[in-house]
């Protein structure tokens, strides 16, 4: 086994501590769900890529009925082990597919895997590795399943600390609202976990910009590694990402929604500066991308409060406040609009 799948083991064990049974003897079950979150001060580099640690604090806003629903069946077998089934809305994944090979490796970081074998139905109701955070909301997912199968009893703390080991932005999909992912200063990771904010926010919108929904043809991961490796002006990333969440942190404190979106935006495209600063370059945007910004501009300046945030992909996520929507969509024509603090 590698010193990574070692290292990745030993911090499993570690968070589940005395909640895991160590023998098993009867089939399992248990079906589990989780929202994609939206970073609006964005995760974009780490400290320690084996246990997914991050270079700076990040904070996120989840979108509810928006994201994955797992179902997971576990049974006790010497013979057959790990995963042996996945289906991805209700299609059949075969085990060279790279979504089942990465969910092989982490379930085979617990000692279940060692005792019997995985069946797994999972459902993204956001398109797979578009950078619509279908990775966070999944791996999320899968481990309120896990929690709720095997009695483990873990708190969201816990479930945050293993959720990120699958997929370092899952840490703040296992919760509603607004989420602060910390980045914590131990190298063994016990203190980089996300937690729920109070703060609410009724009035806030967020748009949906589907502009290519395929799988993005560099990996968040990968991009992210390129970059910290191969861009000079990484060096001013964490710097800036600081005092993004701070002064995001003051704004959702007393509701100044333009210093919110402002900030948002501005933290969005420094990441993606860094990415086109990188040699060879990473540019997700597309055409349409472009065309997209320059109409949230173009409101701005006729004295519409709107702003966008991007992840590692083409597509853009709105933030407006309801009071503007039907100027929004006059704009944006077909817009999914969704309220993270006002569901009917």
């Amino acid at each position: 086994m590698s010193e990574i799948f070692e290292q990745r083991r030993a911090f499993v064990q570690q968070v589940l501590g005395q909640s895991v049974h160590q023998s098993l003897t009867r089939p399992v079950q248990a079906e589990a769900e989780a929202p994609v979150n939206i970073a609006l001060c964005k995760y974009w580099g780490k400290r320690d890529p084996v246990l997914n640690l991050p270079v700076n604090s990040s904070l996120s806003v989840s979108l509810p009925g928006f994201g994955t629903r797992t179902r997971l069946h576990w049974t006790p077998d010497p013979q057959t082990k790990g995963l042996q089934r996945l289906s991805l809305n209700r299609q059949p994944l075969k085990p060279e597919d790279p979504m089942f090979q990465r969910l092989a490796q982490f379930l085979a970081l617990f000692p279940s895997a060692e005792q019997g074998h995985f069946e797994i139905e999972t459902h993204n109701s956001v398109p797979t590795g578009a950078g619509l955070a279908s990775s966070a909301s999944g791996f999320a997912a899968l481990v309120k399943a896990m929690n709720q199968a095997f009695d483990w009893q873990l708190s969201s703390k816990n479930c945050s600390l293993l959720a990120r080991i699958g997929s370092g932005s899952a840490c703040r999909s296992l919760y509603s609202g607004f989420s602060l992912w910390q980045q914590g200063v131990r190298d063994d990771g016990l203190d980089s976990y996300a937690i729920a904010l109070p703060q609410t926010w009724p009035s806030l919108c967020v748009g949906l910009v589907e502009v290519d929904t395929s799988q993005k043809p560099i990996g968040s991961t990968a991009g992210m590694q390129q970059t910290v490796s191969d861009c000079d002006l990484y060096q001013a990333w964490p710097k800036q990402a600081q005092k993004a969440l701070s002064t995001l942190q003051l704004a959702l404190e007393t509701q100044d929604f333009v210093t919110f979106g402002k900030t948002a935006e501005h933290n969005a495209l420094n990441m993606h500066a860094t990415m086109i600063a990188t040699w060879p370059p990473i540019l997700y945007w597309q055409p349409e991308s472009v065309q997209a910004m320059q109409t949230v501009w173009k409101l701005r300046e006729e004295g519409v409060d709107v702003y966008f945030t991007m992840d590692a992909g083409p597509n853009l996520k709105l933030l407006f406040e309801q009071t503007d929507t039907a100027r929004i969509q006059q704009a944006f024509g077909d817009l999914r609009i969704l309220q993270p603090f006002n569901q009917p």
